[in-house]
């Protein structure tokens, strides 16, 4: 997706595979998920909704704006649960090959996902980000 995808997102709900400059800027609903790189400033101003980035190149930390969002590795299985029924609802609909080999290779990528979560939005969560670890801010 080009820049600036999912800005003001109030509950949409799309799986993409790459995303340029302020992807999730200002989202307040919906879910996406990302499999592949991230711009600059992403999920800026981010204050409600969820996304989940595969970041095989250990780069999302640096491209992520800290201010309103909290990074943890996925670690729940409910979240787990909604992040593969997205990858595979989106392979099933495009034949995306990325989403079949990210199927097909979850064992390994699964601890290179992301969840980013805004700040504002973890007390009131119906499951927890984590079932592992505390979650820790952005940065």
């Amino acid at each position: 997706a080009g820049e600036r995808f999912a800005v003001r997102n109030s509950g949409a709900v799309a799986v993409i595979e790459g995303v340029g400059a302020n992807g999730c800027e200002y989202m307040t609903g919906g879910t996406v998920v990302v499999l592949g790189p991230v711009g600059q400033n992403f999920a800026a101003g981010m204050t409600g909704g969820m996304a989940f980035v595969l970041d095989r190149e250990e780069a999302l930390e640096r491209q992520v704006n800290p201010e309103s969002v909290i990074l943890t590795r996925l670690s729940s299985a409910h979240w787990e649960g909604v992040v593969r029924q997205l990858i595979g609802e989106h392979h099933h609909e495009t034949g995306s090959r990325l989403a079949e080999a990210v199927l097909r290779d979850w064992d390994l990528l699964r601890g290179k996902v992301w969840q980013v979560c805004p700040k504002e939005m973890v007390s009131r969560l119906t499951h927890p980000l984590s079932t592992q670890a505390p979650e820790r801010a952005a940065g």
